[in-house]
C-alpha cells in the first residue's frame, strides 16, 4: 500500500502545499483508491491537486470520528466526488465540544455537511468489511492506565449539560500489510495503546503499524503535554510490546511528546507532513 498525506498541521517549506489544523491521507490499497478524513477545509484537496492525486477517483473514504478538523472538508471532496459513500460512525455527527480556550465550543460536524448529505454517510456499528483486507474497528478496550488523558473533550445532552466524550464516534482504519496489520486512528482519542490491543482482539492478527494522531498535545499546558511527561515513554514501549514496528505521527500529538516518543522508539517513529508519501 502506499500512503500519501494530503494536509496535516506541517508542510515542508517552498513544497507549494498548505498545511493546516487537520488530517487527511490518501491510500492506494489493492484496487481501491481510499480517503482517510478530509482535514477542516479546501486545503486537502488544493494539495491532491498539487500531488497529482485525483480525488474523483476516490471509492471509498473513511470518516475517523466527529470533528471538524477531520470532517469539514467533506464539504469540498462531496462536490468534487459525486459517487463515493463515505464510512463512518452512527454517532459522528452528534454534538461534540471542546473547553481548550475557555468555554464550551462546538467542534463537531457542520449540519450542512452531515445533516445535507444522508446518501453520501454509510455508517453501521460493529467491526465492518467494507472490502478484502481492509476493516473498520471501533475502539473496544476502555480505562485502564492507557485510557484517553483528553478532559477537555465534550459530548452536549441539552442546554448547558455536558459529559466526557466517550468517542463511541471514533474508528479505526485497518488493511492488511505485508507484514501484519496497519491500524489508521487520526487521533487516537481512547487511547492507541488500548486501540491496538481492541484491534488484535476483533481481527486476531498482530498490528505491526500505526499511522496517525497520538491526541498528548495541549494548547495551555507549559509543558506542551496533556499528560505527565513519563506518559509517552510508556506509550511507546507498550505499543512495541504489542509488537508495533513502526509510528507514523502527527498532527494532535505534538512536538514535546514526540521528543520524548523518539527517545523510546528512535527512528521507528517517522513524523507525518504534507506530501509525505510511504509505503507498507
Amino acid at each position: 500500500m502506499k500512503v500519501t498525506v494530503l494536509v496535516e498541521n506541517t508542510a515542508p517549506q517552498h513544497s507549494g502545499l498548505t498545511p493546516e489544523h487537520g488530517l487527511s491521507l490518501y491510500i492506494q490499497y489493492q484496487d481501491h483508491n481510499i480517503l482517510l478524513d478530509a482535514g477542516c477545509s479546501q486545503a486537502f484537496a488544493q494539495n491532491a491537486k498539487v500531488l497529482g492525486v485525483d480525488l474523483k477517483q476516490v471509492d471509498l473514504a473513511v470518516l475517523s470520528h466527529g470533528h471538524y478538523d477531520h470532517a469539514d472538508g467533506l464539504r469540498y471532496f462531496l462536490e468534487e466526488n459525486s459517487t463515493c459513500k463515505v464510512y463512518a460512525r452512527p454517532q459522528a455527527g452528534g454534538p461534540y465540544f471542546s473547553t481548550s480556550t475557555g468555554s464550551p465550543r462546538f467542534i463537531g460536524i457542520h449540519r450542512d455537511i452531515w445533516e445535507g448529505h444522508p446518501d453520501r454517510f454509510d455508517c453501521g456499528e460493529g467491526v465492518r468489511q467494507p472490502a478484502p483486507g481492509i476493516w473498520l474497528v471501533p475502539e473496544t478496550v476502555h480505562g485502564g492506565p492507557f485510557a484517553s488523558r483528553e478532559t477537555n473533550l465534550l459530548r452536549k445532552l441539552g442546554p448547558d449539560q455536558f459529559v466526557p466524550d466517550d468517542f463511541v464516534h471514533e474508528h479505526s482504519l485497518v488493511l492488511e500489510g505485508e507484514d501484519g496489520l496497519v491500524v489508521f486512528n487520526s487521533c487516537s482519542h481512547g487511547g492507541i495503546v488500548n486501540i491496538v490491543q481492541g484491534v488484535r482482539e476483533a481481527l486476531g492478527r498482530e498490528v505491526t503499524t500505526v499511522v496517525g494522531g497520538l491526541h498528548m498535545f495541549s494548547l495551555t499546558a507549559p509543558s506542551g503535554l496533556n499528560c505527565p511527561p513519563d506518559y509517552p515513554g510508556q506509550v511507546a514501549r507498550a505499543l512495541k510490546e504489542q509488537g508495533v514496528r513502526r509510528v507514523y505521527t502527527g498532527h494532535c500529538t505534538g512536538e514535546a511528546a514526540m521528543v520524548l516518543l523518539r527517545e523510546e522508539l528512535g527512528d521507528a517513529l517517522i513524523p507525518l507532513t504534507c506530501g509525505l508519501t510511504f509505503s507498507l
